[in-house]
């Protein structure tokens, strides 16, 4: 099933980066590996997983940035995992792109995943003018985890403190566009058990982002359901919230019993997050492939940047 609500332009609308799609260019194609980063490891906060790399973008004048962040149930997966033809096109059209690393689940429960990526974010800006990159033209992509992070920090009320004593924490966490795969728009596991099943509600990785005690359900687990509701992007979506790309490798068949990496990556997700972006007149890419047209995430880098590309704002 290939469903898809809006085209990708037949050329990016930014006059900055006026030339053919960059699908057309650069076609589908396998990832090959990244060229090293200009800047390797940069610490942005005082844990050691507060660690990005930076790939700048050859210009006169600052740059746009895609921040990537990684998947992997939010307790293992590294920023190295950056998706090559993402990078690639970023470069080549301009755009620079950092990889973040964030304490894991297993080294501190939520909000610590989502807070320490809202750091780089903030680093990053403060970061601008060193780095040659535009504060006003910053978005954010992931799998997985990575996707559900960028839309949390994309739907979040902007968390600068103008009053705090610490210089990043002063700047915006604002975006101008997410793309993402695979993405929970969601993870209260109570919605989750409605959306897909309860055994995928009670998902390992949702106890441990919570600090839900192995023995207990998480769907009664009330001590953590603030935390639950808090977590969820979808919780912070307002009619002023950036635009979006959803990509799902998948078909819209409920995932075989056992099958919880299939349930916790379900197109459903992406459903239920676009039904309520329409209400709200926020455009919402949803592009679920399956059958025939399924493929892996990472070839649709090519078109996560292209989407973030056009977003930007005009130079």
């Amino acid at each position: 099933m290939n469903i898809r609500w809006l085209p990708i332009a037949a050329a990016l609308l930014l006059s900055s980066f006026a030339q053919a799609p960059l699908s057309a260019q650069q076609g589908a194609g396998k990832p090959g590996r990244n060229p090293p980063p200009d800047l390797a490891n940069v610490s942005y906060g005082p844990h050691e997983r507060n660690v990005l790399d930076l790939w700048k973008a050859k210009s006169a004048k600052p740059t746009p940035l895609v921040v990537h962040i990684h998947g992997g149930g939010f307790s293992k997966g590294d920023k190295a995992s950056v998706n090559p033809l993402l990078v690639k096109a970023c470069l080549e059209h301009g755009v620079s792109v950092a990889s973040i690393n964030y304490r894991y689940s297993t080294q501190a429960i939520y909000p610590a995943p989502m807070a320490d990526s809202a750091r780089a974010v903030q680093f990053l800006r403060l970061h601008a003018r060193e780095y040659n990159l535009d504060p006003k033209a910053f978005a954010a992509t992931g799998g997985s985890a990575g996707a559900g992070i960028s839309l949390w920090i994309g739907f979040h009320a902007d968390m600068a403190d103008p009053a705090s004593d610490d210089p990043v924490k002063r700047q915006s966490t604002r975006l101008t566009s997410m793309a993402v795969t695979a993405c929970q728009t969601t993870y209260d596991p109570r919605e989750i058990a409605k959306l897909i099943n309860p055994e995928t509600g009670r998902h390992e990785a949702l106890k441990l982002l919570f600090g839900v005690k192995p023995e207990e359900d998480s769907l009664t687990a009330t001590e953590a359901f603030p935390l639950y509701e808090d977590a969820s992007p979808v919780n912070h979506l307002t009619a002023g919230a950036p635009p979006v790309f959803l990509y799902y490798a998948s078909s819209m068949a409920p995932p075989r019993p056992g099958d919880l990496n299939a349930g916790i990556h379900h197109a459903r997700f992406g459903y239920f997050l676009k039904e309520k972006m329409d209400k709200l007149g926020v455009e919402c890419v949803l592009e679920v492939k399956g059958g025939k047209d399924e493929r892996p995430p990472q070839e649709a880098g090519v078109e996560l940047a292209e989407f973030m590309l056009k977003h930007f704002p005009k130079h």
